[in-house]
C-alpha cells in the first residue's frame, strides 16, 4: 500500500473513531429519585420502561447530590463549578432571584468545539440561565458555545399547550405539548446533521415541574383523572406521575429515533433531575425540607449514565457525585481528555470525571460532595451543606447550623448537635465543617463552642475520615509529611506509606485499628473497621 493511501485510511479510521462519541444529557425538571422504584429510598412508583431501560445497559448512582433550585443546578453542570464560584445561587428570575450565568464562563460546548470543531452541539429544551429581557440575552446559549438552541427561556411554563419557544434568538408561539415538542425538536434537529458529526445534546424537559397537568391521552395511564383544577389539587402526585409518564413515553420516542439513525448504540445517555420535588409532591412528612432546601429531600437526586461508554453494564455505584461532576464526565466521554489543558490558569473547576466508575476501574472519585443555595434577596434557607458518606454538615448563613448521621438518620431528623457527640461524631464534625471551610476560603465553619478544634487555629490538623470506615479512608492533614502507618489492636502493621487514600481496605478485618502520623508528632487517630 502506498504510503499516502496509509495515511488517509488512517485519517478515515480517526474520523470513524471520532463519530462513535456521542452524548446526550436528559435533565428532568423537580424530580426526586423517590418516585422510581429502582432506587432504595423511592415510597412511590411509576412505569417508566424506558428510564428503566437504561438500568441494564449503564451504572445508577445513589449518591448525586445537586443544589436545591434549577439555574444553580444547571450552572454546576455547564461550568464544572460550585455556585459561590459562578455567583449563581439561586433562580434566575425566580423567588428571591439569582445572578444570570457570565457568558464569559468556560462551558462544555466551548471546551468541545476546542477539543473537535466536527462536534455539533444543540441545547433543546428548558433554558433558565439568563433573562430572556434584553432580546440581546436570547443568544446567551450561543455564546455559551452551543451551535443550536431551541426552547422555553424561563423556568416554568405558563401552560405545557401554549408557551413561547426561542430557536437561536426568534420567538415563536408553541400549542404542542411541551414535552412532545422538546423531542420533536431534537429528533429534527439530529436528522438534519451530517451523519459523521459527532453530538452533543443538552434535552432539558420542563417536566415534571408545575403548573400539575392532565398530559395527552395516549403518553400516560391514569385514565380516570379528569385534569380539573378541583381534581389536581385533590390528587397532586397522581398528575406529578402522569407527567412523569409522559416524559417517560417521549424518552422513548427520542431512543427509538436513535435506533432508526443507527446512532443508539454509540451514544452515551445520561439521566439526572436537578432538584429535589417540591412541597406540593414530596413524599415526606417534612415538607419544609423539599425542593429549595439544602437538605437531603431537596438536593438528592436521581442519575443513571448508560451507553458504550460503560464497561460491565447493570451497576449500581454509592460513590459520592456532585452535578458538577458531569462537565469533566460530558467531556472524557466525548474524547476529551485533556480538556483542563484548555481552561484559563484563573479558572477553578470543582469537576471530578467519572468514567473510572463507568470503565469499572475505581471505587471511590471524591471524599464528600457539597450543596449550596443563596439568593440577592437572602432568606432563612440560604445556607451550605457537605456530607461525606456517612455524615452531613448543614451551615445556614443566618447561623443556625445542623449535623446528621445520614447512615441511620436519611431524612435529617436528628441534629446531632442538639446532643452529646460521641467520638466518631465529632471526628467527622470535624473533618466536614474543616474542608468546608477550607473550600470556601474565608471564614471559619467550625463551632469551637461543642468542643470541635477549628483547622484553621493549628498546623497539626490530622483527621481520617470515614471513621468507622469499610473499604477507602482520606486523610486530611496540614502537615507536608504524608506518611503514615496503620496498625491493628495488637500492634501489626497492616499499612505504611504516603498513599494511603488509594488503598482497598475491604478485606480488612473488622475491628479496631490505630493511623499514626510519621514524623516529630506522631499525631494519631483510633479508627473502627466496620
Amino acid at each position: 500500500m502506498k504510503k499516502t493511501s496509509l495515511i488517509f485510511v488512517l485519517y478515515f479510521l480517526v474520523d470513524m473513531l471520532h463519530a462513535q462519541h456521542n452524548t446526550i444529557l436528559i435533565i428532568a425538571d423537580d424530580l426526586s429519585p423517590d418516585y422510581f422504584g429502582f432506587y432504595e429510598d423511592h415510597v412511590d412508583t411509576v412505569d417508566v420502561p424506558n428510564i428503566r431501560k437504561l438500568l441494564s445497559k449503564g451504572v445508577r448512582f445513589k449518591n448525586l447530590m445537586s443544589n436545591p433550585v434549577c439555574s444553580s443546578t444547571r450552572t454546576t453542570i455547564l461550568t464544572g463549578r460550585y455556585s459561590f464560584r459562578t455567583g449563581v445561587g439561586g433562580i434566575v428570575g425566580g423567588v428571591g432571584s439569582s445572578n444570570q450565568v457570565d457568558t464569559e464562563e468556560v462551558t462544555i460546548p466551548k471546551l468541545l468545539k476546542i477539543y473537535n470543531p466536527n462536534i455539533v452541539k444543540a441545547n433543546i429544551g428548558k433554558w433558565h440561565l439568563s433573562q430572556p429581557m434584553p432580546t440581546a440575552n436570547l443568544l446567551n446559549p450561543l455564546r455559551m458555545g452551543y451551535d443550536h438552541f431551541e426552547g422555553p427561556f424561563i423556568g416554568q411554563l405558563p401552560s405545557f399547550t401554549n408557551w413561547t419557544k426561542y430557536t437561536n434568538g426568534v420567538s415563536t408561539t408553541v400549542t404542542t405539548y411541551a414535552t412532545t415538542e422538546n423531542v420533536n425538536n431534537a429528533i429534527t434537529w439530529l436528522k438534519a446533521q451530517n451523519a459523521n458529526n459527532p453530538f452533543f445534546v443538552w434535552l432539558a424537559f420542563n417536566a415534571p415541574h408545575e403548573p400539575l397537568h392532565l398530559p395527552p391521552a395516549g403518553l400516560h395511564s391514569y385514565t380516570t383523572l379528569s385534569g380539573t383544577t378541583q381534581d389536581i389539587n385533590a390528587n397532586p402526585k397522581s398528575y406529578f406521575k402522569a407527567m412523569i409518564q409522559a416524559m417517560d413515553h417521549e424518552i422513548g420516542r427520542l431512543f427509538d429515533s436513535l435506533t432508526v439513525m443507527n446512532k443508539m448504540d454509540s451514544t452515551d445517555i445520561i439521566f439526572i433531575g436537578d432538584n429535589g420535588n417540591t412541597p406540593r409532591t414530596a413524599q415526606i412528612s417534612d415538607l419544609t425540607k423539599a425542593k429549595g432546601t439544602v437538605y437531603q429531600y431537596g438536593v438528592h437526586v436521581p442519575l443513571i449514565i448508560a451507553g458504550p461508554s460503560v464497561t460491565n453494564p447493570g451497576r449500581v455505584s454509592d460513590v459520592l457525585v456532585n452535578t458538577a461532576d458531569l462537565f469533566a464526565t460530558i467531556l472524557e466521554l466525548m474524547g476529551d481528555n485533556n480538556w483542563a489543558t484548555d481552561m484559563p490558569a484563573n479558572i477553578q473547576v470543582d469537576t471530578k470525571s467519572l468514567l473510572p466508575i463507568l470503565e469499572n476501574q475505581n471505587a471511590i472519585i471524591r471524599p464528600w460532595v457539597f450543596s449550596e443555595i443563596f439568593k440577592l434577596n437572602t432568606d432563612s434557607s440560604d445556607g451550605k451543606a457537605m456530607r461525606n458518606v456517612d455524615y452531613k454538615l448543614i451551615k445556614f448563613d443566618y447561623g443556625q447550623e445542623e449535623f446528621y448521621r445520614l447512615a441511620t438518620d436519611s431524612l435529617e431528623a436528628n441534629n446531632l448537635l442538639n446532643g452529646t457527640l460521641s467520638s466518631i461524631d465529632i471526628v467527622n464534625y470535624n473533618y466536614l465543617c474543616n474542608e468546608m471551610t477550607t473550600l470556601i476560603g474565608s471564614g471559619s465553619y467550625c463551632n469551637t463552642s461543642v468542643g470541635i478544634v477549628s483547622a484553621t487555629k493549628t498546623e497539626n490538623n490530622f483527621i481520617a475520615y470515614p471513621n468507622p470506615f469499610s473499604d477507602h479512608i482520606f486523610v486530611r492533614q496540614t502537615h507536608l509529611n504524608k506518611s503514615v502507618v496503620m496498625t491493628d489492636a495488637m500492634g501489626n502493621t497492616v499499612y505504611k506509606g504516603k498513599d494511603i487514600e488509594k488503598q482497598d481496605f475491604s478485606s480488612l478485618a473488622k475491628g479496631l485499628y490505630f493511623l499514626k502520623r510519621i514524623g516529630n508528632d506522631n499525631r494519631s487517630q483510633q479508627l473502627i473497621k466496620k
